[in-house]
């Protein structure tokens, strides 16, 4: 399977590829594909020294290639660029592909994190990336609180549960397995797209628990 990751040169893209490659090929996503290609080379070099070896390949494309060829997309992008981006790229993907959207409609003020959707009455990032989609029964919501820090060393279990809501049975399971694939990460069904922003929702609510708590990097796990 061909996993795309657009924003691909960022931390979250630097963590899946070191721990998806293993079993999958990834390609790196960047407006230019040099930056794109550097990228890839540094990760694959990363995990050849974690893993001594591993199945897949990590490779760096621009963003339109990645998009094209992907069987699995990863939108590691910010919540105000997604009307920019997801316009240009989404069009362009297989039918089958699934999309990932990790996206959170965040931002900071003086009293903590708080949830643009709710304080200034706009779309979830589900809503605003499906309706760019080719296939919009493919989208999936997941990976809003995985902590990033922890998510870019391999040795670091993550031991967390990762919320995920969708509107297409085959496309959530195929992102649950791609959840379980990192070591004692779990899978939990939301229910359907329309109740992404519940799990959107979840990333203020880590943060402003992590700050005021002096907490380390946190994720969430349901007992």
């Amino acid at each position: 399977m061909k996993i795309g990751i657009i924003g691909g040169t960022g931390g979250m893209g630097k963590g899946f590829a070191i721990r998806w490659c293993q079993n999958h090929d990834v390609m790196i996503g960047s407006r230019e594909a040099t930056k794109a290609d550097e990228a890839a080379k540094e990760y694959a070099s990363l995990a050849s020294k974690e893993y001594g070896s591993f199945k897949g390949k990590i490779i760096g494309k621009d963003n339109l290639a990645v998009a094209k060829e992907s069987d699995v997309l990863v939108l590691s992008i910010p919540y105000e660029n997604i009307d920019a981006i997801c316009s240009q790229l989404l069009p362009n993907t297989k039918d089958e592909c699934v999309v990932i959207s990790p996206i959170v409609p965040l931002t900071k003020t003086d009293a903590g994190f708080e949830f643009i959707s709710f304080k200034d009455k706009k779309p979830s990032a589900f809503e605003l990336v499906q309706k760019y989609m080719r296939n919009k029964s493919n989208l999936v919501s997941a990976f809003h609180t995985i902590s990033e820090k922890k998510l870019l060393d391999p040795k670091l279990v993550l031991d967390s549960d990762i919320f995920v809501c969708g509107d297409n049975d085959s496309s959530i399971n195929i992102v649950n397995e791609l959840i379980k694939e990192i070591k004692n990460l779990r899978p939990i069904l939301l229910g359907p797209g329309s109740l992404s922003y519940l799990a959107e929702t979840a990333t203020p609510i880590l943060l402003n628990a992590m700050i005021k708590n002096k907490m380390k990097n946190p994720g969430i796990k349901i007992i």
